[in-house]
């Protein structure tokens, strides 16, 4: 996971990753892929970077179900993901990624 991220998408971006809320820390939020042996929670958020800029929000909805949301993704910068939702009244986002491989992604807390 040594790999340098700069303004091109990081080796294994792209897939449907998951919150692996007991790996944060103080300064990072962890992402695992979807399908990766998680301890049981009543429900864990995630997010999916797709070819062509596509981009699906996946929050909590009532009763903890998941729920998504599409939008669009882009390398706007050095380790910097700009995430927004046209047509959705719902805000962006800028992710700054402090690592990413096929196994695990460590994005900076906002």
């Amino acid at each position: 996971m040594n790999e340098r991220i700069g303004t091109e998408p990081p080796t294994g971006l792209l897939q449907h990753w998951v919150h692996s809320f007991e790996e944060d820390s103080p300064g990072a939020t962890v992402y695992r892929p979807d399908g990766f042996a998680f301890p049981p929670a009543r429900g864990r958020r995630g997010m999916e970077f797709a070819e062509g800029g596509v981009f699906v929000d996946h929050p909590l909805g009532r009763g903890d179900a998941p729920d998504s949301v599409r939008g669009r993704w882009r390398m706007s910068g050095e380790a910097r993901v700009s995430v927004s939702f046209p047509g959705t009244g719902r805000a962006g986002r800028e992710l700054v990624i402090l690592a990413c491989d096929e196994k695990v992604l460590r994005v900076a807390v906002a």
